[in-house]
């Protein structure tokens, strides 16, 4: 009489332990899909009137040599007919461990039709361009 009792209950626990984990495993299932739902929604693309126009710079790397600050500079032109107020950001290519491995560059006005240049630059930096209104401008230092 005691064993039968004792599978009965060990019966028991196991169809509620297997329902547990059965409830546990299905409400898993459906909270990933619906954070998967919710990522590719996320992730659609951004509709053609929706994205920020480009920042109105053209862009030149000149090598220099000698007493003045290189070995690479970077001359932003700005082409459109206003003012372009833009701050950078140097990501350095090599960086010592102690020190920061961006440069950050302050606020700038560049006049309509002029040049700035942002100095002290080598290969492979990328230089990260901002503005209100506009997409960033992202730059690498290429190879010569």
């Amino acid at each position: 009489m005691i064993t039968a009792n004792i599978a009965s209950t060990r019966s028991a626990m196991c169809r509620t332990a297997l329902l547990a984990l059965g409830c546990a495993f299905s409400l898993a299932l459906i909270s990933s899909s619906t954070l998967k739902a919710a990522d590719t929604a996320a992730l659609q693309p951004m509709a053609a009137a929706d994205k920020a126009p480009s920042l109105p710079l053209s862009a030149t790397f000149t090598k220099v040599t000698g007493a003045e600050k290189g070995p690479y500079v970077l001359n932003l032109k700005n082409d459109s007919k206003d003012t372009v107020t833009v701050t950078a950001k140097v990501l350095l290519a090599v960086a010592f461990h102690a020190d920061s491995k961006a440069r950050n560059i302050p606020e700038h006005a560049i006049n309509a039709g002029q040049v700035w240049s942002i100095a002290d630059l080598v290969v492979d930096d990328r230089v990260v361009v901002t503005a209100k209104g506009f997409a960033p401008l992202e730059l690498t230092v290429p190879k010569s």
